[in-house]
């Protein structure tokens, strides 16, 4: 198998380490390696698009999925797809949408592994009807340092199944995964918009017309302060039926062809994106909004996946690169949420990427991210002084309110405040010790965060 030093770092560019790459193409190479590895451990890593630093170790091996036997079978007859872990959404996509079908899941980036789908127990815009990508899956092959190659599922060692689930690889290498599809008619979807004045009206109006639609996320304007604090860009979304359509695009309604990409300066300088920038395309955006549109067809990915048209887009945050921040709380710790949002507006911080949703019912896994309640993601420029000094007192509120953060954004969170949000730590600590008693899987999250 191929090996070579690499320095990594996650999609935020953020704390590079320098570590031992290697590529198996089969889950026996892959139970090779896990042998073998040192006193710094091994971890698997997919494409590389957590923010912070779970795919990455220093000094370590990275297992690299890529090669472990790519590619999918597709059981019509039960909705459901057989996939390698190193198998991307985007490839599912292109394939599974001609034959009438949609992953059960997708982040704002098509451009993730079904390993790092699971690892991370991702969520879309849907999690509010479909929980997220753990409560579709049927079974998974995973190596494990103490057991070799198993299978698991919710009635398999469900323990070590939902370990897994979530687990930031911490449990073992997952090699294959079973999971639900979704049959859709066509590749497009019929999209409401609503221009929200404040963050009061967005979130009555999330609450009162969600369960109305599949897919909603609420676009928020952090640098928006007095009478417009917290105002958006609410979108909500069904797949499309052929009814829907214009009439030329009946003819073929799953075609499914993404734009080409554009691509992001290689080089971009210190301090581009910042408070009065930032401000500059937040009104903007937030002027062209149409205040109320009803039933706009787009195709899956503009509505998805709208920052996979721009390769290397995390570029723009200059040589330091870019800290993603986000969190939930549960449902009735709204005061919370609007407190976060106003220190934000105060700071000025400056985020045009900010995304508010609602979650719905949670996985049985205990370091699964999601809860019901609100989400809110943003992303800020690593170099934006005073950055861990805001982040840590947004951590405060967040612990207050019984809510937690996302480790598969997470870059820079301290090991007790994290340890506090998750309070099952203790009982996933137990199943992993058991699928890796010499704790063979380890990553730099993992030892910062001293999981």
């Amino acid at each position: 198998m191929r090996m070579e030093r690499r320095l990594l770092t996650g999609w935020g560019r953020t704390a590079p380490t320098l570590a031992t790459v290697a590529r198996p193409r089969t889950a026996e190479e892959a139970a090779l390696l896990l042998r073998q590895a040192g006193e710094r451990g091994a971890i698997a890593r997919g494409l590389g698009r957590s923010y912070g630093d779970a795919a990455q170790s220093a000094g370590g091996i990275v297992i690299d999925c890529a090669d472990l036997a790519p590619g999918f079978r597709l059981d019509p007859a039960a909705a459901t797809v057989t996939a390698a872990a190193g198998t991307s959404l985007a490839e599912l996509m292109r394939a599974l949408l001609p034959r009438g079908y949609f992953v059960p899941v997708t982040p704002g980036t098509r451009n993730v592994t079904v390993g790092g789908a699971i690892g991370a127990d991702i969520h879309g815009k849907n999690h509010h009807a479909d929980s997220s990508f753990g409560a579709h899956v049927r079974s998974l092959r995973i190596v494990t340092p103490g057991g070799g190659l198993r299978t698991v599922g919710p009635d398999r060692d469900p323990d070590l199944f939902w370990a897994t689930v979530g687990g930031m690889g911490l449990t073992g290498v997952i090699t294959e995964a079973t999971f639900g599809v979704v049959p859709v008619s066509t590749a497009r979807m019929r999209v409401d918009t609503d221009r929200t004045p404040d963050l009061d009206a967005t979130l009555d109006l999330m609450s009162t017309t969600d369960h109305r639609y599949r897919h909603t996320v609420c676009w928020v304007d952090l640098l928006a302060r007095g009478a417009s604090l917290g105002r958006g860009v609410l979108t909500r979304a069904h797949h499309a039926e052929v009814a829907d359509l214009p009439r030329s695009a009946r003819r073929d309604p799953l075609r499914y062809a993404p734009a080409g990409r554009a691509a992001a300066p290689p080089w971009a300088p210190p301090h581009l994106l910042n408070r009065w920038s930032v401000r500059a395309f937040n009104a903007a955006y937030y002027a062209k909004a149409p205040r109320a549109r009803r039933g706009e067809i787009q195709g899956a990915a503009s509505f998805f996946h709208p920052l996979d048209a721009v390769a290397g887009w995390n570029r723009l945050y200059g040589p330091r690169g870019l800290v993603q921040y986000q969190f939930v709380v549960p449902f009735g710790e709204e005061d919370a949420l609007r407190r976060i949002v106003g220190r934000l507006a105060a700071e000025g911080a400056a985020s045009f990427l900010a995304v508010l949703k609602r979650f719905g019912a949670a996985t049985p896994a205990p370091l699964s991210f999601p809860m019901p309640g609100w989400t809110l993601a943003l992303d800020l420029p690593a170099e934006l002084p005073g950055l861990a000094r805001l982040l840590n007192a947004l951590d405060e509120q967040v612990l207050g309110a019984g809510g937690r953060i996302y480790l598969a954004k997470d870059s820079r969170a301290a090991a007790d405040a994290v340890h506090a949000m998750y309070p099952r730590l203790a009982e996933w600590h137990a199943v992993r010790t058991r699928a890796d008693p010499a704790g063979v899987l380890t990553s730099d999250l993992s030892r910062r965060l001293m999981l």
